[in-house]
């Protein structure tokens, strides 16, 4: 196969990816056009099959296979041959990728940092303070705020940290929205200090008791995390064009639409997974652009 026709393929395989694995992404991208838009799915495919390195796959040798992720994105920005079946993407998957990351003069560094929020999953599985779990949800989210502000047409620097700030809120939404998932793995991604101070512990969450000392703890992360998006949105006018900006509303709109599902819910995360309704999204994406 050609080089050409395996990048068009690594796009369509990206899109599919996209559209069956993140629903809200591809809601909100319905706004974006051309390259652009195929860029962002790239970007999406390359980070899922990281993320499910480490939920999904039961391989012993996890750590080994990021490792030799992190060995791949060097190896991509030093212009070095892709080896199939060492890392977790295709290889029409990389060839779209490459092409990103030229087209678009994507960094190396916030790959390896993503690449080192995945290494925290596999070794830490609970955080003491909200500064440890502020670096994991920069690490797992916020440097792809930072990646896709490159697809999205930023130049300025000091758009970069609300980027990842947004990103950190898109974190903390799934932290806030996935508790009793994330407990069946094994892990808290709760601040073990804050949940003291309220007087919880981890044998409170594994009885999915929600009562006034749970319902206040959660208030004061869905305040933090609301303002994490507010941060974010401070960036939006250094995105390039009403399509990628559009994109950014939507998608902030419909993920803080879930700290709101949480409210809804008495702050019951335990009984089922809480989630936005497709009438639910257009209604919070219309109010976004409406009101922007």
């Amino acid at each position: 196969m050609s080089s050409g026709a395996l990048i068009v393929r690594g796009y369509q395989e990206a899109r599919a990816l996209t559209q069956h694995h993140a629903r809200s992404f591809s809601f909100a991208s319905m706004l974006l056009f051309g390259a652009r838009k195929r860029a962002a799915f790239a970007l999406y495919a390359i980070c899922r099959h990281l993320d499910d390195l480490v939920d999904e796959s039961t391989d012993a040798n996890r750590g080994a296979r990021l490792s030799q992720a992190r060995g791949a994105i060097s190896a991509l920005f030093g212009n070095e041959r892709f080896e199939e079946g060492a890392v977790p993407w295709t290889e029409a998957q990389w060839a779209a990728f490459r092409d990103t990351v030229q087209r678009f003069q994507v960094p190396e560094q916030p790959l390896q940092d993503l690449v080192s929020g995945m290494e925290m999953d596999l070794f830490k599985p609970r955080y003491a303070t909200w500064e440890e779990l502020d670096l994991y949800c920069y690490r797992a989210a916020g440097t792809v705020g930072v990646l896709m502000s490159s697809v999205l047409g930023v130049k300025a620097e000091w758009a970069l940290r609300p980027a990842a700030d947004l990103g950190r809120a898109m974190q903390l939404t799934n932290i806030l929205r996935d508790v009793k998932e994330d407990l069946s793995r094994g892990r808290i991604y709760l601040p073990l200090d804050e949940l003291r101070a309220y007087d919880l512990g981890e044998a409170d969450l594994h009885a999915g008791q929600v009562d006034e000392r749970f319902r206040a703890f959660m208030q004061g992360q869905i305040a933090r995390a609301r303002l994490l998006y507010a941060q974010g949105e401070a960036g939006i006018s250094a995105l390039g064009g009403f399509g990628a900006q559009a994109t950014v509303r939507v998608m902030g709109a419909v993920y803080g639409g879930i700290l709101e599902a949480i409210e809804r819910a008495n702050y019951d995360v335990f009984s089922s997974r809480v989630h936005v309704p497709l009438l639910g999204k257009i209604g919070l994406a219309t109010r976004a652009l409406v009101t922007s």
